[in-house]
């Protein structure tokens, strides 16, 4: 069992590496593009499914609450926390439609959307993000493997290379996180 502990282990920093390697420059512009956006009074919309819904909750609340460091709340939206609008808009137009009408209601030119979904293939998440071009927002995918039909679509693809379901969620919390810090560090003028 220690094997298979230490093995986890050893496959999840060596995927965050090299996911880190490949997109460090991305990183360091999407994280300017969200700065720009927060002090020109812009939001970030974040959406997925399941553990891509509560990662995009997460760092959701990472920016409304805070981080690390005692700052303003910065305004972000994750989409598929509110039980009302997911049941309406769900029985109401279809489970695909869920982010596509939430990103028109809250969306506005300038805003940021997230659409994170491992494969990549999401119909709700490709939709979503349709939605956020269409209506003007700066588009960013989290994915992984190939970067399905999700990662052309969007300005800025964020690709974990692995197709193991848990290695690429692990990375992107880790990038959830590391946009957060980047974030809060510039907005508080001490990153460079």
């Amino acid at each position: 069992m220690k094997d298979l502990i230490l093995k986890a282990f050893s496959d999840s920093a060596a995927v965050k590496q090299q996911f880190a390697r490949d997109h460090a420059d991305r990183i360091a512009h999407v994280t300017a593009l969200m700065v720009t956006a927060f002090r020109e009074g812009r939001k970030v919309l974040l959406f997925g499914n399941g553990g891509s819904a509560t990662d995009a909750a997460h760092i959701a609340a990472e920016f409304v609450g805070r981080y690390k460091r005692e700052r303003a709340p910065l305004p972000a939206i994750a989409l598929a926390t509110d039980i009302a609008a997911i049941t309406c808009i769900a029985n109401d137009y279809g489970f695909d439609e869920l982010f596509a009408r939430q990103v028109r209601a809250h969306g506005q030119k300038g805003d940021i959307a997230i659409g994170i979904s491992t494969s990549g293939n999401s119909p709700n998440v490709l939709k979503g993000v349709a939605a956020a071009r269409e209506c003007g927002l700066i588009t960013v995918a989290w994915t992984g493997g190939t970067g399905g039909k999700l990662a052309p679509l969007v300005d800025h693809a964020f690709v974990v290379p692995s197709t193991v379901t848990a290695r690429i969620q692990e990375s992107h919390i880790t990038l959830g996180h590391v946009l957060c810090e980047l974030v809060e560090e510039t907005l508080l003028g001490t990153a460079s």
